[in-house]
């Protein structure tokens, strides 16, 4: 399985985001990400090619190490070199810093923690969970949120069963039902709230996380009814499904007089910066 915007996750090393997603079932970092941490490089692409073209041994094995997997960013659902826990320990060799050493014992605990959710899987939910609320996110946000991903696991495994496995029919179909949802392609609504690598859900308000919930689950059951099988099919039923959701949003909009779609974000507010004359 490869990482999607279902599986992309956050993970967090003195407060530094680190992208990480499941792969063959264990978790895999993305290289640059982990470069950035440890170096405070503001260029880590740049750093790693630097440091491949010194380590010549790092740079032979780099097949073995390097593995593109699809990562949730700024502009939508990219392939981006990751590594699992064996290959960033063989990275960091490679980097002198002394943020190194904790950063090898967080990522045995990060890959500890892997191997306890594998056996109690309501565990991974529980530590989801954790982080939101430890980023500040009020709890009834948290509960719709958690459900949310439920809906959208629910409906790419349906999507599986029926012969989809291309993550780019994945954004495809995605983009449909948002399109029919809310007016707005993922990216267009990325950009009308001034996102840029953040997760698009992550900075929807209560009423963007329901109808965003109805539409996938109206597309999962009308997948369901119709017994979609193949592309063209799916996506039909995507739209039908994202209908569903707008036609419910329209209503709503025209009884309130207010709109679902808003630019609110979850963004820390910007620090201003004294000018002194």
């Amino acid at each position: 399985m490869t990482g999607d915007q279902s599986t992309t996750q956050i993970a967090l090393f003195h407060k530094q985001e680190i992208r990480k997603t499941i792969h063959n079932n264990e978790w895999w970092f993305v290289i640059v990400d982990v470069i950035a941490v440890l170096t405070g490089s503001i260029q880590p692409d740049g750093y790693l090619k630097d440091m491949r073209r010194r380590d010549v041994e790092l740079n032979k094995g780099w097949g073995q190490i390097a593995t593109p997997l699809v990562i949730a960013t700024t502009g939508g659902q990219q392939k981006l070199n990751c590594a699992n826990a064996e290959g960033i320990l063989r990275i960091i060799q490679s980097i002198p810093s002394p943020k190194a050493e904790p950063f090898k014992r967080w990522l045995a605990r990060v890959g500890y923690e892997r191997m306890q959710e594998i056996e109690d899987p309501e565990l991974a939910t529980k530590r989801t969970r954790f982080l939101y609320k430890a980023k500040g996110y009020p709890d009834a946000w948290v509960a719709k949120r958690m459900r949310g991903i439920e809906v959208r696991e629910t409906l790419t495994d349906e999507w599986q069963k029926r012969g989809l496995k291309e993550q780019k029919e994945y954004e495809i179909l995605t983009a449909e039902i948002s399109k029919a949802t809310f007016d707005m392609t993922p990216s267009q609504y990325k950009k009308y709230k001034n996102l840029k690598r953040e997760n698009l859900r992550d900075h929807m308000d209560d009423l963007e996380l329901i109808f965003t919930m109805l539409g996938e689950a109206s597309t999962t059951e009308i997948t369901k009814v119709k017994n979609a099988q193949g592309f063209p099919a799916n996506r039909e039923a995507s739209k039908k499904g994202g209908r569903v959701a707008g036609d419910a949003r329209k209503k709503l909009e025209r009884e309130t007089g207010k709109k679902v779609v808003s630019k609110n974000n979850f963004l820390p507010p910007k620090k201003k910066i004294k000018r002194i004359i």
